[in-house]
């Protein structure tokens, strides 16, 4: 007889909670978009590419970067609260690693409640939120290339891990020039803003992959092998 095609067991699917714990993190970014361009729009009109995103926290419409903050948390816990639960129970998920994420998105709290110096002298809340902000990038760019070198090497990680480890690196690549770059005052001057939007939307980008490629996963037929009949 001639080979016959057979399909391999398919992969059991997410629970329903990291269903919805995805989808809250892609609707989530959606938001955190649209409410980044209404902010930057608004007056004072602070310049993304001179100045850090923090800033729109502060003057009349600083209550919509607040929110935004607040979304970012939430969408970022949401997404740490998904991987764990999606991750193969037998392999254990990278705890400490989603734990870092998990701080990047409760400093995003934090920065809503302390707003950033712009200018004048240094205040106790300026302080809070400059330290907050340096460590929660450090933390989830850490925590990106734990989870990204962590996922197994099984249907359907093995298709997401090569991109989620590419998009890793170039956000820890975006993290060292953004530090370095801080220390340089004609870049910090003139550039600080664009370079910390680019690590932003890297961060955001790397969550936003690993949650549609899981998400989409499900949807894919099994994949079929052809054996002897």
């Amino acid at each position: 007889m001639g080979p016959t095609s057979v399909s391999s067991p398919r992969p059991p699917g997410l629970p329903p909670a990291a269903r919805w714990a995805f989808r809250t993190t892609i609707v989530g970014i959606a938001i955190y978009i649209v409410l980044d361009i209404v902010a930057q729009l608004l007056p004072p009109h602070y310049s993304p590419i001179r100045q850090a995103e923090s800033d729109l926290g502060v003057g009349p419409y600083g209550w919509v970067m607040d929110i935004n903050f607040v979304v970012r948390g939430v969408l970022s816990l949401a997404f740490v609260y998904g991987l764990y639960r999606a991750w193969p129970r037998t392999l254990g998920a990278p705890r400490v690693s989603l734990a870092l994420i998990g701080a990047w998105g409760v400093g995003a709290f934090v920065l809503a409640v302390s707003p950033a110096d712009v200018s004048g002298p240094a205040t106790l809340h300026g302080t809070v939120h400059d330290v907050t902000a340096f460590l929660a990038f450090l933390l989830v760019t850490l925590g990106i290339l734990g989870v990204s070198r962590a996922m197994p090497d099984v249907v359907p990680w093995r298709s997401i891990r090569p991109y989620a480890q590419a998009i890793g690196v170039l956000t820890a690549i975006a993290l060292v020039v953004l530090f370095v770059g801080t220390g340089i005052p004609t870049v910090e001057r003139h550039l600080f803003g664009l370079l910390e939007r680019i690590f932003l939307g890297l961060a955001l980008l790397w969550m936003l992959a690993v949650a549609i490629g899981l998400l989409r996963s499900e949807s894919h037929p099994p994949e079929r092998s052809t054996s002897p009949g």
